[in-house]
Formats: C-alpha cells, structure tokens, sequence
C-alpha cells in the first residue's frame, strides 16, 4: 500500500541517552567509508516512493541540500523538475564525484563535525535519504539543517528497513520499524527550529515470497 497523502507523527517523549546512539564499530566513519559503494541500498519501489516524495514537496528551480549524499541523489530528472543549487556533502569523494545532480560537492563526516558549511538560509529544501540510522548526533545535525533552510524550507528524511548494521545506532536498531517515524519526529523536536512533521509511508504487500522494500518519509518545515 502506498500513501500518498501525510499524516500527523506523534514524537517517542523525553530525551534520549548518550548510550542510545552507541554503536558496535567504534572505528573512525572515514575508514568505514573510504572505500566507494557504487550500490543502490533500496529497491526500485523504494526509490521511486523517494523521488515521488521529493517531487510533492519540492519546487523547482529550488536550492537543495543533499545531506548524508552519495553517487546517487534519487531527485527527479532534471528534465522533469530543474533545481538551482545542489549541494552534496558526505563522506567519499569518488561518489560525490560521480553524482551527476550535484553542482557543487563537499566530504564532510557529521558524526565528527555536526556543523555545516554553509551559511543560514541558503537552501530551499534537505534531503537526508536511507541514512540518518547512521547519526550519532542527530539532534545537532538536524538545528545546523533548520540554520541553513530559509523560512517555510522543508526537510524529508527518508528511511527504509535496511542498514550497516555495525554502523547504525543502538537506539535506531532496537526501534521497530514502524515507530522510526515517530523517532526521527523526537529527533526534530530536540532539534528545534521545524513545524510539525508528517509521514508519507510506501509499504508494499507481503506476500509468500516475501515483497519490496518499505519506505517512510518524515516530511517537516522550518518555523520562523
């Protein structure tokens, strides 16, 4: 079932520990990284719900923001929505360099760092698509997003059920899949500086030989 239409999240309540963004590897992020994945880490499905998503909430010749980015961006084609600015930042420069939507790129490690490198209010919009199970800072991560987005920018961070499993977070792999939303919501909230979010869910059948990926989508605006 696909929904195309948003619904309300209700945050998980309180602040979370230290120890709720532990992980099993506790090696640098560059080294994990350093090697470039030239892979697809969800389905078509998966895919297209990402950049079906994109197209509702994004306009075009809007300046975007490709938080967490690799050699695949999954916004629509530029034929079909032209963007101004696209900015990549993430954490190998063979992918950033191989992604043909980006006009400008940055490898910057935000478990390091959670600071941006861009000054307030130069984005439209922010996509952070199938890897925020990977922040160990999300909160920071995401007030830097509110900084750079000017008024009324909207934020989408997509997610599925797949992931490094020695990379993502305690607190992400011992949330079950259908409360992620409300997680990421928490996240926003500790962040400060966005609306209310929304989910859009892409959640194909299950059948006997199993069905396609799932995808969530936390939609949220930026106040002020």
């Amino acid at each position: 079932m696909t929904k195309h239409d948003v619904d309300p999240v209700t945050p998980a309540p309180g602040p979370l520990p230290e120890s709720a963004f532990a992980r099993i590897d506790l090696a640098p992020d560059r080294r994990f990284y350093d090697q470039p994945r030239f892979v697809q880490h969800i389905d078509d499905g998966a895919i297209a719900a990402v950049t079906a998503t994109i197209a509702r909430h994004v306009r075009p010749g809007a300046d975007v923001l490709d938080l967490m980015s690799s050699w695949v961006s999954h916004l629509p084609p530029a034929e079909v929505m032209p963007l101004g600015r696209v900015a990549g930042l993430g954490m190998n420069a063979g992918e950033l360099a191989a992604n043909p939507r980006l006009t400008e790129w940055t490898v910057h490690d935000l478990n390091a760092d959670p600071a941006l490198p861009y000054p307030d209010g130069s984005f439209d919009a922010c996509v952070v698509t199938v890897s925020v199970q990977y922040l160990t800072r999300p909160d920071r991560v995401f007030r830097e997003v509110a900084r750079t987005l000017r008024p009324e920018g909207v934020l989408i961070v997509s997610f599925s059920n797949r992931m490094f499993p020695t990379k993502a977070v305690r607190v992400w792999q011992e949330t079950p899949d259908d409360e992620r939303p409300a997680l990421v919501a928490e996240y926003l909230r500790q962040a400060g500086g966005f609306g209310a979010p929304e989910v859009e869910a892409h959640l194909p059948r299950r059948g006997w030989f199993g069905g396609g990926d799932p995808l969530w989508a936390v939609v949220a605006r930026r106040t002020g």
